[in-house]
């Protein structure tokens, strides 16, 4: 880059005034921006990628629509469906009728109504238990401050497999249970966050018992894809959205009214800098990308050490979201619902993802699996060659659902770990200890800098909903303080 960016005189780059410079336009960026632009605020929203919506995605693959990311809704996320509803969008339920499928660690594959795994009258006590013990510890420690209860550092220094194995000794029970937060959700293995984390991510689903069931947890999508949420909210904004700039300097210290100067090259995705740029002069400054991204951005002066230890002990998991499109959905002709899971394969989580035509309003008729491959199983398959890898995770979902399964007539994997601007999926957790240690400083503002994203969210903690209510609070936060 030869332009000095600090030097707003400079011909290649443009510079803006705004009450508030908004840095990532997914969906929690885009709400800040939205409310603030409700209060009568000025907003300038920055985003690295070519496209608005972080980590939803919906695109066309091999002429099959795929949501590539973040996709459901549960009824408890009340915020994303009020925000879904005020934008005019439909949703439609996960389909779910028919038996559903469990592979046993033996390999035994049995097929199941309701909602406790076909596991022996030992094992499913035991998982009756275990949950009943997190539904209490999520009700009694909440997803607000669960650092400052009194059983914070006991939990929170124990890894959630250990601490599963100190409750039980039957270890299908523990795997089953550890599959939903470890797998299910953080996609880290059990053994690399601990048992207040898990607390954490159950007390902001509302209770154990609401996470370990998938018809709650999974239940509607949006017509069109979840990314539609976030592109209606940036066409509201017209020209204050800004793609393609990932912001590489943050002042926040400077003089005058607009204490922020926010410098964003213009940069394209396959790897093409213009010499061109934004900068932004502000009141506020809102960082709005997942915690292990901040870094990317160089800060001056530089942040509090608090920040800095704090930003190295947040990292997003790893999973593999498999996406295999079929010419009918053959398991709904056996009387399966397309829902199986299996804590010892390769593909731990299988669900009927078959798509609604935004423009018919009518189901597709072909059918559409979606499985999941999360923290070292991931690592495994990815060592491998595309075709093996894709013959491997096949052959994982067909021991569940049948041979058909193999033969898909469009096959795809989101890798989100391989995103430039995400590196990771679903959202980011503590590392063991860190929750306790720096949980409480996540969302403290720095001067005119403030925080937003799902990762930091109670409610709604890692989901849409939860980056939607950062954004909506963060932006109330300004207006009163503006």
């Amino acid at each position: 880059m030869n332009a000095n960016p600090h030097n707003p005189q400079h011909s290649a780059w443009t510079v803006r005034e705004s009450d508030v410079v908004v840095i990532g336009a997914g969906p929690s960026g885009l709400s800040a921006a939205t409310t603030l632009r409700a209060a009568g605020k000025s907003v300038t929203v920055l985003e690295a990628r070519e496209r608005v919506g972080g980590r939803t995605w919906s695109k066309h693959v091999d002429g099959a629509f795929l949501e590539i990311g973040g996709q459901w809704i549960s009824p408890d996320q009340t915020v994303l469906s009020e925000l879904v509803e005020e934008l005019g969008m439909d949703t439609f339920s996960r389909y779910r009728e028919g038996k559903s499928v469990y592979r046993a660690p033996d390999g035994t594959v049995t097929q199941y109504t309701g909602e406790m795994f076909p596991v022996s009258e030992e094992t499913e006590r035991e998982m009756e238990r275990l949950i009943e013990i997190l539904d209490g510890l999520a009700a009694e420690i909440g997803p607000h401050e669960p650092w400052a209860h009194p059983k914070a550092r006991e939990l929170d220094t124990i890894s959630f497999h250990h601490w599963l194995r100190e409750q039980s000794s039957d270890e299908e029970a523990c795997n089953n249970i550890g599959l939903f937060v470890a797998g299910g959700m953080l996609t880290k293995p059990s053994h690399a966050f601990s048992a207040l984390q898990a607390v954490l991510m159950a007390a902001s689903a509302g209770s154990f018992s609401n996470l370990v069931d998938e018809d709650f947890i999974l239940d509607k999508r949006v017509v069109g894809g979840m990314q539609s949420v976030s592109q209606a909210m940036a066409a509201r904004l017209g020209d204050d959205v800004v793609t393609g700039h990932p912001v590489r300097v943050l002042r926040w210290q400077e003089e005058g009214e607009y204490p922020v100067q926010v410098e964003a090259e213009e940069f394209s995705e396959d790897g093409e800098a213009t010499g061109a740029g934004v900068i932004v002069h502000a009141r506020r400054a809102v960082v709005a990308v997942p915690p292990n991204l901040y870094s990317r951005i160089s800060y001056v002066p530089a942040l509090p050490r608090r920040q800095h230890q704090l930003h190295q002990h947040q990292s997003l998991g790893l999973v593999i979201k498999v996406h295999a499109v079929y010419e009918t959905p053959f398991w709904r002709e056996k009387g399966l619902s397309g829902t199986a899971f299996s804590a010892d394969s390769l593909v731990q989580e299988v669900y009927d993802n078959t798509n609604v035509d935004p423009e018919t309003g009518r189901e597709e008729s072909r059918g559409t699996l979606v499985g999941f491959v999360s923290d070292e199983k991931a690592d495994h398959v990815f060592a491998m060659s595309a075709q093996e890898r894709q013959e491997k995770l096949l052959a994982s979902i067909a021991e569940l659902l049948g041979d058909e399964a193999k033969n898909p007539v469009v096959y795809y994997e989101s890798d989100w770990g391989n995103e430039e601007w995400t590196r990771g999926a679903y959202a980011a957790s503590y590392d063991l200890g860190g929750l306790h240690r720096y949980g409480m400083d996540q969302a403290e503002t720095v001067g005119p800098i403030h925080w937003s994203c799902s990762d930091i969210a109670a409610e709604g903690y890692q989901h849409v909903d939860g980056a939607v209510r950062m954004g909506q609070k963060t932006a109330r936060d300004i207006v009163e303080s503006l």
